[in-house]
């Protein structure tokens, strides 16, 4: 008797010890999910019609994080487009507390803190790389505006593809396109930096929200405009204009940000959790502007356009009087007259960061 449950006792240890050399990888997950609270979130995404929300924002908030949270997390998420705001109240607004988190472009919240306009100066970066370098390096400076600003916690970086001059020029047979030429042109803008770099050019700025921008260049009421290569393509610039001169003049720096008070009220398990898929999220989004950065030009002159029909634009690249002529705006224009609004001390913390990366130094 006493053998038959030494057996029973030894059976059901070696079980309790198989059972523990199982999947640790599962048991890590589901000891991790244990630890998350229930939340649902209220977020407001990029624009409804861009990829960003469509392939990135949008699944991040209704599968990606509901998924590894074991449903714990959830959200009500929508873009800009649905709820009705610009990207000039979001911010706003998080720090309302209306909304948990949003998706917000830095440049449009620039009227209440100038530093963050600092990471997106127009024309400073003329390629992504150097631009995620520029983001990295100021990346504390904009966490701490957040903070102070808009009680808000900064949770990741990331941008659109390149925004570019599209200018409706009459001629399709004129290829030898400049900057000089567009002295005089009524060009549209959404950012004071942008406005900056367009009175460098002596020309002359139009705010025009996005969703107006084709019916002002077909009625002339601007000559050219100013957005990313996918939106320019998806929102069909090109059956209104007639060239695209691929001068960069910014990113359209993205940040996710949440507020203070609802981060602050999540535990350590969830706030984990979270900053680990968004780490995730943010290194899926900078790949996928690269290829859509270079897919939005393809598609918007001859092709080749896995989007649909080529645009037809005629592609202009910038010679060497375009580029000497872009470093002087931006010198003696965009990074003189930000540093002006912004101040000293935001001007050196400027200088000691991206300054250091584009190897350009802002007037103290």
């Amino acid at each position: 008797m006493w053998k038959t449950c030494k057996i029973c006792t030894l059976l059901a240890f070696a079980l309790l010890i198989t059972a523990g050399c199982g999947d640790g990888g599962d048991q890590q997950q589901a000891a991790s999910s244990s630890q998350v609270q229930e939340r649902e979130f209220q977020v407001v995404g990029t624009w409804g019609n861009l990829d960003l929300w469509k392939r990135h924002e949008s699944p991040f908030w209704n599968e990606t994080l509901p998924n590894a949270s074991g449903g714990k997390l959830t959200a009500n998420a929508k873009p800009y487009t649905e709820v009705g705001l610009s990207g000039f109240e979001v911010m706003r607004l998080l720090k309302l507390g209306t909304y948990d988190v949003v998706h917000a472009v830095a440049t449009y919240v620039a009227q209440d803190s100038p530093a963050l306009e600092g990471v997106d100066l127009a024309g400073v970066a003329q390629d992504l790389d150097t631009y995620r370098a520029m983001m990295e390096a100021y990346k504390d400076v904009m966490a701490r505006e957040l903070a102070d600003k808009y009680n808000a916690k900064l949770l990741m970086l990331y941008s659109f593809p390149s925004q570019q001059l599209y200018c409706n020029l009459g001629d399709k047979k004129t290829t030898k396109t400049h900057l000089a030429d567009l002295k005089g042109k009524k060009i549209r803008t959404y950012s004071t930096t942008l406005g900056d770099f367009i009175e460098g050019l002596d020309a002359s700025a139009v705010t025009i929200a996005f969703a107006e921008v084709v019916p002002a260049l077909q009625k002339g009421v601007a000559d050219c405009g100013i957005t990313g290569t996918e939106p320019a393509y998806n929102a069909k610039w090109w059956q209104v204009v007639t060239h695209n001169i691929r001068v960069r003049l910014g990113y359209a720096a993205t940040i996710l940000a949440i507020n203070m008070d609802t981060w602050n009220s999540l535990n350590d398990g969830t706030q984990e959790m979270m900053m680990a898929e968004i780490a995730k999220l943010e290194d899926e989004i900078w790949t996928a502007t690269k290829i859509a950065d270079q897919q939005g030009m393809d598609c918007n002159a001859s092709g080749p356009c896995p989007r649909g029909e080529p645009g037809g634009m005629v592609p202009v690249e910038p010679n060497a009087a375009d580029k000497a002529k872009l470093q002087d705006i931006v010198e003696n224009y965009v990074v003189k007259r930000w540093a002006k609004r912004c101040g000293e001390d935001c001007t050196r913390e400027w200088n000691d960061t991206v300054g250091q990366v584009v190897n350009i130094k802002a007037p103290l």
